[in-house]
C-alpha cells in the first residue's frame, strides 16, 4: 500500500469521524499514526505497550535518554494514572485543560521506562483539538503525543510539509488541514511542593500564575 493510501482526510471541528476507529484499531495493533492536536501533529503510539512506543522513538529518530509526552482523553484518565493529585493541580487542570498545558505528574502505572521525565512521572495533557480527544478515547484515554517530525527538527502544523520518509514509516495520518502551530504546549512540573516551570509555551507564565492565585514562584 502506498502511503498517501493511509493519509485519511477528515473533519477537524465537527463529530468523531470514522477514520478515528481505523486509526485506533492500528494503535490497538502497536501501529503508530500521526494525528492532530492544538498546536502542532502528534506522533502517537499505545503507551502501555513498550513495542509500539519504541517504534514511535525508532519512527522520529529520537533519543530514548528523551522522554515523550502524552495526550489524555479527559481529567478522568489522567486521575486514573497519577499517584497524587495536589490542589495546584486541581486549579490548574480546572483552568487550562482542555488546552495546551502539558503537566508533569506522578504516576502510579507502569509506563514503558523511556516514556517517563523522571523516576515514576509522565508528561500528559488534554488536548482541545476534537480529533485528539476522540482519538485517546477510542484508545483507552492515552495516547503518546510527541511532534509528528523528525528529532531535531521543527514541529509541523502543516500536513503538507510532513517529510515523505516519516509517511512511509507509520501506519496512517489523519489530516485534519493546517493546525495553528506557533508555539509547543506549555510544560509545568506539578509533582513537586511548588510547581516549576519547564517550558513556557503559547500558555504564557503569567497566566499560569495567576490561575494559582500567585502562590507559586518560578
Amino acid at each position: 500500500m502506498k502511503y498517501r493510501d493511509r493519509i485519511w482526510r477528515i473533519n477537524g471541528s465537527g463529530p468523531p469521524d470514522p477514520f478515528i476507529a481505523e486509526a485506533s484499531a492500528r494503535l490497538a495493533r502497536d501501529g503508530v499514526v500521526i494525528y492532530p492536536t492544538e498546536t502542532f501533529y502528534g506522533l502517537g503510539a499505545n503507551p502501555f505497550s513498550a513495542d509500539a512506543v519504541l517504534r514511535a522513538y525508532r519512527i522520529k529518530r529520537r533519543s530514548l535518554a528523551k522522554a515523550m509526552p502524552l495526550i489524555a482523553s479527559d481529567i478522568a484518565a489522567v486521575r486514573n494514572v497519577a499517584a497524587d493529585w495536589s490542589p495546584s493541580t486541581d486549579l490548574l487542570v480546572r483552568a487550562f485543560w482542555p488546552g495546551p498545558l502539558t503537566l508533569i505528574l506522578p504516576t502510579a502505572v507502569p509506563f514503558p521506562s523511556m516514556l517517563l521525565t523522571g523516576p515514576g512521572k509522565i508528561a500528559v495533557r488534554v488536548s482541545s483539538h476534537p480529533v485528539a480527544g476522540a482519538l485517546a478515547t477510542a484508545v483507552g484515554g492515552l495516547v503518546t503525543a510527541t511532534s509528528a517530525n523528525i528529532a531535531g527538527s521543527s514541529p509541523i502544523a502543516d500536513p503538507a510539509e510532513i517529510p515523505p520518509d516519516l509517511l512511509r514509516e507509520v501506519d496512517g495520518m489523519l489530516d485534519a488541514g493546517t493546525l495553528p502551530g506557533n508555539l509547543p504546549s506549555t510544560v509545568l512540573d506539578v509533582s513537586r511542593p511548588v510547581p516549576r516551570l519547564v517550558r513556557e509555551g503559547c500558555l504564557p507564565a503569567e497566566l499560569i500564575a495567576r490561575a494559582l492565585s500567585r502562590r507559586t514562584s518560578w
